[in-house]
């Protein structure tokens, strides 16, 4: 269930398609930039109800499924 609201996130703030959104997916094989990462990340913090330690090493779309799984 996180992963396909955190797709539907991520895929409307790159303007993408969702399918093409795995749990795999790097941000940088989404090209996303740095305005765009903390544009998603503040959708999937009010979302889910956490906030993103500076330190979470987030990675791919599986990393903020499980950081979420951890935190909320």
């Amino acid at each position: 269930m996180e992963f396909e609201k955190i797709a539907e996130i991520i895929a409307n703030t790159l303007s993408i398609d969702k399918d093409d959104i795995t749990p795999d997916s790097t941000f940088k094989s989404l090209s996303v930039d740095s305005l765009d990462m903390v544009e998603i990340i503040m959708e999937i913090e009010q979302e889910f109800g956490v906030t993103f330690d500076d330190s979470a090493d987030i990675q791919n779309v599986d990393d903020v499924v499980k950081y979420i799984q951890a935190h909320a």
